[in-house]
């Protein structure tokens, strides 16, 4: 049994579905979406990690970013970005190569 795989583009979804032809049935499973988690460290300062997510996370406002580097600080660690694995994998080595501590990429 063959089964073709095509990409439907999804203009009000962040993550992109595919279409699996099966025998006479069609079925449309999402790609998965990824969690870019950063981890507390001894060294990162609030400023440099507050600095650093809102230049490499899109639409990451100061606000924003305070209350993660607050939430990083206080719980250990949060979710700081969520969505489709290529761009996921971009966030999470910028972030890496600025210093920040990263949890490895996880399946949201």
């Amino acid at each position: 049994m063959s089964s073709a795989i095509a990409t439907i583009p999804q203009a009000a979804s962040a993550s992109p579905s595919a279409v699996k032809e099966r025998a006479s049935s069609v079925v449309i499973e999402k790609y998965p979406n990824y969690k870019i988690i950063v981890l507390n460290d001894d060294f990162n300062t609030f400023e440099h990690v507050i600095k650093t997510l809102t230049t490499y996370i899109p639409g990451m406002t100061r606000d924003r970013a305070d209350e993660l580097a607050q939430q990083i600080h206080f719980e250990g660690q949060a979710i700081v970005w969520i969505g489709p694995l290529e761009q996921a994998e971009l966030y999470h080595s910028q972030l890496i190569r600025a210093g920040l501590t990263m949890a490895p990429l996880e399946k949201a």
